[in-house]
């Protein structure tokens, strides 16, 4: 199983590296079973993520046909502003101008391909187009813009629709990144991963499956 971690200008950090290190770590106990790299549209290149915090490097270009899982983190800016500039929607806006958006939605057609996100990454794909009428999540403040996009907003840690799993707010990448090691790779690999990282999971994964109301829960 191989995962992609996409990277683009302005991204959060945490949103990367928790799930990067999580998953890392799931590949290792599993004996090489999952790999994981950073990538991006443009290819290999240093990454400056938002309000000057870090840059990483993608090793690897952004390629959907290669990944099983891919993982959308969202961007780190201010949440309001007057000019509208360097917030975390102008910031993810940008990110649709370039050839982020065509490649998401190339991944996201492609059956037998998961599509995660941390944060405003599920936004992301909210303004592309790419899960109206899905269900989903994403930092608390972003709830009612992710129903305003069409998606239905659930207000849970972590949030399974199948080929899309979404986290809330920026921890919840560690959160993601074991549930995915639970769903993929079975339990025992992401509790080796929880006591090797001394971090227990919050919260209850909600779940399109099973019983119970399968409505809107913002």
């Amino acid at each position: 199983m191989h995962a992609q971690i996409v990277l683009f200008d302005g991204f959060d950090p945490l949103d990367v590296i928790a799930p990067y290190e999580v998953l890392g770590a799931g590949g290792a106990v599993a004996g090489g079973d999952l790999t994981v790299e950073l990538v991006s549209a443009e290819g290999p290149r240093d990454v400056p993520s938002g309000m000057g915090l870090l840059s990483l490097r993608a090793v690897a270009a952004l390629d959907p046909g290669r990944a099983d899982l891919m993982v959308l983190p969202g961007a780190a800016g201010r949440i309001s502003d007057d000019d509208g500039e360097d917030t975390v929607a102008a910031i993810l806006g940008r990110s649709l101008g370039t050839g982020l958006a065509p490649l998401l939605r190339t991944a996201c057609e492609r059956r037998g391909l998961t599509m995660a996100t941390v944060c405003g990454g599920s936004l992301l794909l909210a303004m592309a187009g790419l899960i109206g009428d899905r269900r989903a999540t994403t930092h608390h403040l972003g709830l009612d813009a992710l129903a305003e996009a069409g998606v239905h907003a659930i207000d849970a840690r972590v949030v399974d629709d199948g080929d899309l799993v979404s986290g809330g707010g920026v921890t919840s990448g560690l959160d993601v990144g074991l549930y995915l090691l639970e769903r993929e790779l079975g339990p025992r690999v992401a509790h080796a991963v929880e006591q090797l990282f001394q971090y227990e999971r919050r919260g209850t994964v909600w779940s399109a499956r099973g019983a119970g109301r399968q409505g809107v829960a913002a």
